[in-house]
């Protein structure tokens, strides 16, 4: 199987059902440990007193494109600090988690996320870890923003109202009164979708500004929330996979789906030929992506890294760099810079939106609307279909049990059940699905007891979850199967083709069963992985 493939596959797996934990749920299901062992590896630990004027920042991945070139530039300038040492920008693009660990560990010196809404949770944890009352976080700026929409395809968006005023309750509509609206957001673990579930929230109590604890919690605002989060098809995770597999598979993926307005400009640029994105502004009022650039005081920053921040700081704020911001189709932080292309409706944007913008509200508030998100969203019936065949021996395993044990621990609902399917070469053991409250501690037990030997019955595993997936019948939640394999399939009783056809029959009389198929490394069957997920509707 060719890189592309692979490279489709890996985006694939960035997906996952409502509900998997919907935060990192192993960054989409184990796919999250393999990127954290990338993200330690991409890490640059400073080394102040060999590096004096080096300064290593780590920015959210959806920048990528744009940073890695105002970095070039910066160092191609060869600035140098006061007493001669060169200055230079050395990069790195971490998911949240993996971002704040890297800021409070020292790993890095500098931080960009994709919003100002994460320093609250960065000074939590640095005070966690080190005891200290004295912020982390050092001088700040913006250079670069981007309001959260929801993008849609322009038909569709048509038929919501667009270009008139369009409002969540719109949304809400069309989702109940048609069974094949297919719309998505983030989990709140992510800036979009926790930045989507705030105006959500915004939008039920009526508020555009000073939302409360008190406002959150009234059941008329839960009511609202609620019934709108469970029209929900998927929450996603990482707005880079959902406008890569929007350029893949077009209006088949899903009708709508919240990202930051750059990420629509971003695919419209991208697109060749096919249907064009554009952003829904919710008139109830949106929040904005501000991607700030953080100065760490670690106690080993030097004065020659301090110029190097400020250098930086005032080369990322010139009207050259500001230009290449928005040739990004992120809006500048320097307001005098005219909003022209690509901030425009040829690329599915409109400078003159949103109209209203939304208060970020305090840190209190934010994690009563965190914990609320829990009981409004929509919730889930997963199977961990799990591979412990001979070829899983060693570190593999381990990183299976270490992913296995985050996800299980990162759902705070004893309401979502989960289940799990051991495999070799059968399927040997298999722990019912239950509610979390009931065999949490069951399913850490058989984790922890995972050894590896035999060979590989992947379809069979596969069939044995979605059988019982449909048997349940349960369509007020999501059906998903996490299937996780590092070898080729050679021991299973049913055939791949028999499968395909079982599930895509199944889906289309039964309930619909979403299959996620996360691969260790290059052995993995691709094939066979891309089959399973493309017959459950490839999300």
């Amino acid at each position: 199987m060719g890189r592309a493939r692979k490279k489709r596959q890996s985006q694939r797996t960035v997906w996952v059902v409502a509900g998997l934990a919907a935060a990192i749920v192993l960054c989409i299901a184990v796919v999250g440990i393999l990127a954290a062992v990338r993200a330690v590896q991409q890490r640059i630990a400073p080394s102040p007193a060999e590096r004096p004027g080096v300064l290593a920042i780590a920015s959210s991945p959806e920048k990528e494109p744009l940073f890695r070139d105002l970095v070039d530039q910066f160092n191609r300038a060869a600035y140098r600090t006061s007493d001669g040492q060169r200055m230079r920008i050395e990069a790195s693009f971490l998911e949240m988690e993996a971002l704040l660990d890297a800021a409070v560990q020292g790993e890095v010196d500098a931080i960009s996320p994709d919003s100002s809404v994460w320093l609250a949770d960065l000074e939590a944890r640095w005070q966690e870890a080190t005891g200290s009352d004295v912020p982390l976080a050092g001088r700040s700026f913006r250079y670069a923003v981007s309001p959260v929409v929801i993008a849609s395809w322009e038909d569709v968006a048509r038929g919501l109202g667009w270009p008139g005023p369009v409002g969540w309750d719109d949304l809400l509509a069309k989702a109940q009164k048609d069974p094949n609206f297919k719309w998505s957001h983030p989990s709140a673990t992510t800036a979009s979708g926790l930045l989507a579930t705030l105006a959500e929230f915004y939008a039920a109590a009526g508020k555009t500004r000073g939302l409360t604890p008190e406002d959150v919690r009234a059941q008329a605002t839960l009511d609202a929330v609620a019934a709108l989060e469970r029209t929900v098809r998927y929450y996603g995770e990482g707005e880079v996979a959902v406008i890569q597999r929007a350029l893949e598979e077009g209006p088949g993926f899903l009708d709508a789906f919240v990202v930051q307005e750059q990420m629509v400009i971003r695919y419209n640029q991208e697109r060749k030929g096919g249907p064009r994105l554009v952003a829904i502004y919710p008139r109830e009022g949106t929040l904005w992506e501000d991607h700030p650039m953080v100065l760490l005081e670690h106690p080993g920053l030097t004065a020659a890294q301090r110029e190097t921040f400020e250098q930086w700081r005032q080369f990322l704020l010139s009207a050259e760099a500001q230009r290449l911001v928005l040739k990004n189709g992120y809006r500048p932080a320097d307001l005098t810079i005219p909003l022209e292309s690509p901030i425009h409706p040829d690329y599915g944007a409109d400078p003159a939106q949103p109209q209203t913008t939304l208060q970020i509200p305090g840190r209190e508030v934010i994690a009563v609307v965190r914990d609320a998100w829990w009981y409004t969203k929509r919730h889930t019936n997963v199977y961990l279909v799990v591979d412990t065949s001979g070829s899983m021996q060693g570190e593999k395993l381990e990183n299976a049990q270490a992913a296995l044990r985050t996800f299980i621990g990162q759902i705070h609902s004893d309401q979502e059940r989960v289940g799990m399917v051991l495999f070799s070469s059968t399927v040997y053991n298999i722990v019912d699905l239950q509610e979390l409250g009931q065999n949490r501690q069951v399913l850490l037990g058989k984790v922890d007891g995972l050894t590896a030997s035999g060979n590989t019955a992947l379809l069979d595993a596969v069939r044995a979850a979605y059988v019982r997936l449909q048997r349940l019948n349960d369509r007020e939640r999501i059906n998903a199967i996490v299937a996780m394999t590092d070898g080729k399939e050679n021991n299973s009783r049913v055939r791949l083709r028999d499968l395909v056809r079982e599930i895509r029959e199944g889906n289309q009389k039964g309930v619909p069963v979403v299959i996620f198929c996360i691969a260790y490394g290059e052995d993995a069957d691709y094939d066979v992985l891309e089959a399973l997920a493309e017959a459950s509707g490839g999300q």
